[in-house]
């Protein structure tokens, strides 16, 4: 796992076409924007397990 520390508008670049950007940091709470092409699933943890065991039912 790559741990990185990083303070609001700075972006982390993963590949060549996904980008994550730090929006704002409100006490324990991280808003980060992140632009992907539409092929690429993004979701939360407890969203992507759902959609997990559904497939898996």
């Amino acid at each position: 796992m790559l741990i990185l520390t990083r303070t609001i508008g700075q972006v982390i670049h993963i590949g060549n076409n996904i980008t994550c950007k730090i929006i704002s940091i409100q006490g324990e709470q991280v808003k980060v924007g992140i632009e992907a092409p539409k092929t690429v699933s993004v979701h939360r943890s407890e969203i992507y397990k759902r959609i997990r065991s559904e497939l898996n039912a």
